[in-house]
């Protein structure tokens, strides 16, 4: 009998634990990490030759929402493409667990618009053979995964069903007994192998107020009090394990003085309450508003120089942008005028965004700034794409700005008409507005920054944040000589494992899990944005591809061979931060 499963042999490994790179072969058996070393081709059953290759930790994916397409896509792609081997699930309070059957339907509405999940894909694809959080933690260890899953509990389905339902939930507030019994089921879910809990806190009156649920009201997760998510820190602190994920942005969100204080005091609180991390999500890095991001930092190192574990998730690719259609979209619904007009179907938001009257309330709110549209960047600089009327293509490559000026319009007004006669299929790119990398250096050398908000398996006509740790292999490291290899690899694995509860994981060492990762570093890419129509009923999404990944390995088994799906499904649910 072979003394290991399989050998990665000649390769350079990056270990992720900081310590310079080294020449080895990684000898793997059963789903571990067995031997790290000189070792014989002779005594494995498979050699991967790794020659001039790096050998590395899989990477740990903290922010997603993969909750709903882990039902048709069991490797969670984009993510496992990039090298992704681990995800985080229920991230900003979202999820399907707990939920009456009764309200299953109204589960995945809610998932419709503010993480622009199509409900007709969901809806295919999805069971609901659960009701209690532990019984959906036994769906998940039923299916065939190509990746890890680890699962937060989401607030908003938890606070909805200690209250009977999502209709009582988005009437009040919970009582006492239902705050009690919100309690209860959270230290079920705990005990079922849960990681902690996330929610979303997107102030209804904030400029960040941008995914509501399917109606445009906000989240339940988003008007829950302040006390409310004391009593559920300390209910995690009783746990002595797990950590809280929060998203939370409650006023002027470009002013380092005022919105962001009390957002990063309440952080702080939570953690201190639990005595576990806090997962602040985001530190966003806007070329307009560096004090913003430096505002952040200083907050996030000044309380870990306290003894407060905050980490700070943030985004760490090249050229951040959405693209969109107004067919789908939903980030202005900060602005109540846009927030109306785009709500709907495809016909009644197309007469709305043409009717006269509505047009003149959005401009008017537009040119006085009362509300900020203003996301990744101005709308005068956003570019159109591609249109489907031959009459519009002449427009196809010029700025908004560009086209209001040779039509002498109104920018809104520029960029409407055309979305109308297009059937709201003309397509739109936003800014870029992070094109200074020594910003993303800045952000980085903080040893409490974690990349990643990838929003995967979200988002899925909007971005392709999936691909960030390509982008910053090949970006910040290779391109940009701005962060070494070593401190990338344990950003990118060890890191997140750590703040976030990964037990056996995260690192190249013995005993550990083989989640591994081995790439031409020389060669590594990510290609153009591509759309593929690959999600149930016929629905779409973008996304981007990379070369150079030649192995990826999840529990020691190949799941993709040179870009190539191997139909390997060892992943595992990872039940408090571990496989069983």
């Amino acid at each position: 009998m072979a003394q290991f499963d399989t050998i990665i042999k000649g390769g350079t490994v990056v270990d992720g634990t900081r310590v310079p790179r080294y020449k080895a072969d990684v000898g793997i058996k059963n789903g571990k990490i067995a031997k790290i070393g000189r070792l014989n081709s002779s005594d494995a059953t498979k050699v991967i030759d790794a020659t001039g290759l790096i050998v590395a930790p899989g990477f740990i994916d903290l922010h997603c929402h993969y909750d709903a397409q882990l039902h048709w896509d069991p490797y969670c792609t984009m993510g496992s493409w990039h090298g992704v081997t681990s995800v985080t699930n229920g991230n900003c309070g979202f999820g399907f667990a707990p939920v009456f059957s009764k309200d299953a339907e109204r589960a995945m509405r809610s998932m419709e618009r503010n993480e622009a999940i199509p409900f007709q894909t969901m809806k295919a694809s999805m069971a609901f053979d659960w009701e209690t959080f532990p019984q959906w933690m036994d769906h998940i260890d039923r299916l065939p995964l190509g990746i890890n899953i680890s699962q937060l509990v989401p607030v908003t389905p938890l606070v909805a069903y200690a209250m009977g339902g999502f209709a009582e939930a988005k009437k009040r507030l919970p009582n006492e007994q239902e705050v009690a019994k919100t309690v209860q089921l959270f230290h079920e879910a705990m005990n079922a192998g849960a990681v902690g809990w996330g929610a979303q806190r997107l102030f209804p009156d904030s400029f960040a107020s941008v995914q509501r649920d399917y109606d445009g009201s906000p989240m339940i997760s988003d008007i829950l009090p302040d006390d409310f998510y004391i009593t559920l820190a300390r209910a995690l602190g009783e746990h002595d394990a797990g950590c809280i994920q929060l998203t939370q942005a409650s006023a002027a969100i470009h002013d380092p003085s005022r919105g962001p204080k009390y957002d990063f005091d309440f952080n702080a609180r939570l953690s201190e309450e639990s005595g576990r991390p806090v997962l602040y999500n985001a530190i966003a890095i806007n070329d307009k508003y560096p004090e913003m991001f430096r505002s952040q930092l200083k907050w996030v190192e000044e309380a870990n120089a306290k003894g407060i574990q905050v980490f700070a998730q943030t985004a760490s690719r090249l050229a951040t942008h959405l693209s969109f259609t107004f067919e789908d979209w939903n980030l202005f619904d900060n602005s109540p005028v846009w927030r109306d007009a785009t709500l709907g179907t495809l016909e009644e938001k197309k007469a709305k965004l043409a009717n006269p009257d509505i047009r003149r309330a959005i401009k008017e709110e537009y040119d006085s700034g009362t509300v900020p549209i203003e996301i990744f960047g101005e709308v005068p600089n956003y570019t159109l794409i591609a249109t489907l009327q031959a009459d519009l293509k002449k427009y196809e490559g010029m700025k908004v700005k560009e086209i209001a000026q040779r039509e002498n319009k109104h920018p809104l007004d520029a960029m409407l008409d055309i979305s109308v006669a297009d059937e709201l299929k003309t397509e739109w790119r936003t800014d870029i507005i992070n094109k200074n990398e020594s910003y993303v250096r800045e952000v980085l050398s903080s040893p409490y920054t974690v990349p990643g908000v990838s929003d995967g398996g979200a988002h899925l006509k909007f971005i392709v944040a999936g691909a960030y740790p390509t982008e910053l292999l090949t970006w910040m490291v290779r391109d940009a000589n701005m962060l070494s290899l070593e401190e990338a690899h344990f950003r990118l694995s060890a890191l997140p494992a750590w703040s976030a509860g990964f037990h056996d994981r995260g690192t190249l060492r013995e005993g550990l899990a083989a989640d591994i990762v081995v790439y031409d570093f020389a060669n590594l890419k990510s290609g153009p944005w591509e759309v593929l129509h690959d999600l149930p009923a016929n629905e779409w999404r973008r996304v981007v591809k990379p070369e150079g990944y030649r192995w990826i390995m999840v529990n020691g088994g190949v799941t993709f061979e040179d870009g190539k799906c191997t139909g390997v499904t060892s992943g595992r649910l990872l039940r408090g931060g571990r496989s069983a």
